[in-house]
């Protein structure tokens, strides 16, 4: 039996929250905390989604201690989940988080639960991710290495790094700007973007949170461990997630990998700044190389959909 503790945290999405709970049971965890928000008032079809996506939960049929926060009213997909995870880590002091639509190959459970332990005391290492976007590149010869960046499809962490989480952000252009976190970025260019994202996202309390995990990490100079191999894949891609997405191979190309068990471990705990690098081009920063590859991969049509959605519909 799995003995770390795992929140669940889901919504109205039956078939993909069906998806991942296959994959949850097939480790069969001895504590499952499972978190829903509740039903939107102008979606008149989320109180039957909701209630079917719940009963998901009736399937576990194994020795297991299962605990539920189940909403009455809907938060928003930000504090939602925020506050699920505050309420996950007052109970436990390490575990595993994986949203409805993070889809994880089975290795992620025991390669989560290894480091929980190996890493419990060393207070630098904050995060635990799932997610692998090199593209294949492989940073060293361990089974993972170390990065400033949190990937959160899936991942683990403990109660000490989280009890750092602030939903107030608002003087992150003053800390950035300061220095304070200059080891933080590669690049001048890297430091400008970040600036703008978290103050956009200081502003966007309702649909955000893992930005504000993000800087509590590095105001603390975190260290954050991401896996040689993708374990996790997101299944809330395009239509169905809260916010539409732009077709994105760095992304969606990906596939859940499993990992070579036992773990090989890394000497010395540096950040591969090689890495860091390449996660910056590739997954976050606005470069016209970035841009050309998003026009070819979506089309024109689809590129002004995603603005038209990301930024006029989701601020009506």
């Amino acid at each position: 039996m799995f003995s770390t503790p795992i929140l669940f945290l889901i919504f109205n999405r039956v078939d993909v929250t069906q998806k991942v709970f296959d994959q949850i049971k097939k480790v069969r965890p001895k504590y499952l905390y499972v978190a829903a928000d509740g039903p939107r008032k102008q979606k008149d079809t989320d109180i039957i989604k909701c209630e079917e996506t719940r009963r998901i939960i009736d399937q576990v049929d194994w020795d297991c201690e299962v605990q539920t926060l189940f909403r009455t009213q809907n938060m928003g997909c930000g504090p939602a989940v925020a506050t699920a995870i505050s309420w996950f880590f007052e109970q436990v002091e390490s575990g595993i988080v994986l949203e409805d639509d993070c889809f994880p190959n089975t290795t992620f459970f025991p390669y989560c639960e290894e480091l929980l332990e190996k890493y419990k005391d060393a207070e630098q290492i904050k995060f635990i991710g799932g997610n692998n976007f090199q593209n294949g590149q492989k940073r060293g010869e361990a089974s993972y290495y170390l990065s400033r960046y949190p990937t959160s499809w899936g991942w683990a962490s403990w109660r000490r790094s989280w009890q750092a989480f602030n939903p107030d952000i608002s003087d992150c252009r003053e800390v950035i700007e300061s220095g304070q976190i200059d080891n933080i970025f590669n690049t001048t260019k890297e430091k400008k973007h970040w600036i703008n994202s978290l103050v956009k996202a200081s502003n966007e309390r309702n649909s955000v949170w893992d930005f504000y995990f993000y800087f509590a990490i590095w105001k603390r100079d975190g260290l954050c461990i991401t896996p040689n191999k993708n374990l996790v894949i997101n299944l809330g891609f395009f239509d169905q997630g809260t916010h539409y997405f732009l077709k994105d191979s760095t992304k969606t190309n990906v596939k859940a990998e499993e990992m070579d068990l036992p773990m090989v471990h890394p000497d010395s705990l540096q950040v591969n700044r090689q890495a860091d690098r390449y996660t910056f081009d590739h997954f976050y920063s606005h470069s016209p190389q970035r841009a050309f590859r998003l026009i070819r991969e979506n089309g024109i049509g689809s590129i002004l959909r995603y603005f038209y959605i990301r930024f006029i519909k989701e601020n009506d």
